[in-house]
């Protein structure tokens, strides 16, 4: 177990120097793009099978206790370590990395984005995935700063060589602002370390505060939580994401949304809440207002962009909702309860999924319709996507019910949790307040729903096409595209001209080529996508699975290391 923890980490790093080097002549083949794509697919499978063979040898009857623990001396004169290890807190999210990244490696090498060459492009890859294991995996302060740091080159260069339409800008907001949040937090690490004497999570969590003075809890946390709120984001840090998601490849895309944003709200949870309580307990109810502020943002600004005539990008509404989801992981922490920690932790998993599929889809679509503009794709007559790509629409709508928290999917669970837990949150914080948190979060769900359901009756069912009478004289097949050229072709058959005629013509060719099938879902689209959605759906039937491992770890976390 040990050794299959540092191979999940270091493997990856490897990987992305053997990509960057020249292949051997025998694997060169006839196409070394190609080679290098599918050493990505090799690598990354590899990467997911060592975190899977590590989920099946963990002890889920000791899940609170850290597991294949490695533990080294690197630093002694700042008692820095390099401690990895893993609980049933952060096994999932090491598991849901390591899912994540060969999905996209293998949708990569099918649909490889437009720019340089394939072999950076895998080496960013592997190391993105090898920072974001160790995020997960390591168990010293100074440690997780720098893995936390490590994805920010990789993920800027993906953007910015690979992106779309105003890459270099979104890149360059999106580094500016994680890197001031992260000087901010490193200023938080060594004020906590420094003045405790290690900087061991282990032995932080399992002192719970208790040598550390409130004042310097308090300043830890406002330091430290700014540089994880951007990366979560939280309102109102979060405006370098929508231009991120729109400018990324799908890829990038998803591993932002499904893996980045995690390592945020999982610094909360690791690293706040048992180490500085006092702290968070004085920060619990302006999180918690932030967070509610954002879960409402987040939806109204969906809400805008989906309205016809808005010119809304899909993409970005899916990273605006991202706002309003992460919200709710951020109030379920706040309730400082094991309820609501356990709901953020499974809300957490429940987005990597949902809001994956979410991305792959919407860049499917992207790809076949040549925009994901919505009153362009809104635009097409038919049925829309249910017409003339039924599997993909009906992909499209599953991910968005799943998205709006659908009971007996993922995406119901977490929300539901984080709720509860603002019900009764902890000792200490005022009830009235989280009430009022709760009763916003909940209307929250609501708007997510309305969002959610006129996307779905934009994109995939489109509006239904005027029909006109047979006896027009223009023939049963004409069908203007819209009500304004239905009009103007009945006037031009009622005056009886010549023009309506060649109206009808030009009607009836437009029909026709708005009409022109477009490719359904390809055989390596399904593969990608069929594991998205059968773990969604198992979440959703079978929550246990989650909170099982979670709650002990979660239970544990919160009583100062004491199972």
């Amino acid at each position: 177990m040990q050794v299959l923890l540092a191979l999940a980490v270091v493997g990856p790093l490897v990987g992305a120097v053997a990509a960057l080097l020249p292949a051997p002549p025998g694997l060169k083949g006839r196409d070394p793009d190609q080679a290098v794509l599918r050493h990505g697919v090799t690598v990354t499978g590899a990467i997911l099978v060592i975190t899977l063979l590590l989920a099946a040898g963990f002890d889920r009857d000791h899940a609170s206790t850290m597991q294949a623990t490695t533990d080294i001396g690197w630093i002694p004169a700042l008692d820095v370590r390099v401690h990895l290890g893993i609980d049933g807190i952060s096994l999932p999210l090491v598991v849901l990395t390591a899912l994540l990244t060969f999905l996209c490696a293998l949708y990569s090498y099918f649909k490889m984005p437009a720019g340089p060459s394939p072999k950076a492009f895998v080496a960013l890859i592997l190391v993105l995935e090898s920072g974001t294991l160790a995020t997960f995996a390591v168990l010293d302060l100074l440690l997780f700063f720098l893995a936390f740091e490590m994805v920010l080159i990789p993920m800027y260069f993906l953007i910015a060589r690979w992106g779309g339409e105003g890459k270099q800008a979104a890149a360059s907001k999106f580094v500016l602002y994680t890197l001031l949040g992260s000087v901010v937090m490193l200023l938080g690490l060594l004020l906590v370390g420094l003045d405790a004497g290690t900087f061991d999570m282990v032995a932080l969590a399992t002192d719970n505060g208790r040598g550390l003075s409130t004042s310097v809890q308090v300043i830890a946390v406002l330091a430290i939580g700014i540089g994880l709120a951007v990366k979560t984001p939280m309102w109102p840090l979060h405006s370098w994401l929508p231009d991120a998601h729109t400018a990324a490849p799908t890829v990038g895309s998803v591993l932002l949304a499904g893996v980045m944003l995690k390592m945020g709200t999982y610094g909360f949870v690791r690293v706040l809440l048992p180490i500085a309580p006092d702290g968070m307990h004085t920060f619990a109810p302006y999180l918690a207002a932030l967070a509610v502020a954002g879960i409402v943002y987040g939806s109204l600004a969906c809400l805008a962009l989906a309205r016809p005539g808005a010119k809304g990008d899909l993409k970005r509404l899916i990273a605006y909702s991202s706002v309003g989801h992460m919200g709710f992981v951020l109030l379920g922490i706040a309730t400082m309860t094991p309820t609501g920690v356990n709901g953020a932790l499974f809300a957490n998993i429940a987005h990597g999924l949902i809001t994956g599929l979410l991305f792959f889809l919407v860049g499917a679509v992207k790809d076949r319709h040549g925009t994901a503009d919505l009153d362009t794709l809104a635009g097409a007559t038919g049925a829309a996507l249910y017409g003339r790509a039924p599997r993909l629409g009906a992909l499209l709508a599953f991910a968005a019910v799943a998205s709006l928290g659908l009971p007996g999917l993922a995406g119901f669970w977490g929300e539901m949790l984080t709720l509860f837990g603002a019900f009764d949150p902890a000792e200490g914080l005022s009830r009235p307040a989280f009430l009022t948190f709760m009763a916003i979060g909940a209307f929250g769900t609501l708007l997510t729903a309305a969002y959610m359901l006129v996307v779905v009756r934009r994109v995939c069912m489109g509006e239904p096409p005027a029909r006109t009478s047979n006896a027009t004289g223009l023939g049963a097949g004409t069908r203007p595209e819209s009500a304004e050229a239905a009009g103007t072709t009945q006037a031009a058959v009622a005056a009886g001209t010549a023009v309506a005629t060649r109206t009808a013509d030009t009607a009836a060719a437009t029909d026709t080529a708005s009409t022109t099938e477009i490719a359904d879902v390809r055989p390596y689209e399904f593969a990608t996508w069929t594991p998205l959605v059968a773990l969604t759906v198992l979440a959703g039937l079978w929550p246990a699975v989650l909170l099982g491992l979670s709650d002990p770890a979660v239970q544990k976390l919160l009583a100062g290391g004491k199972s």
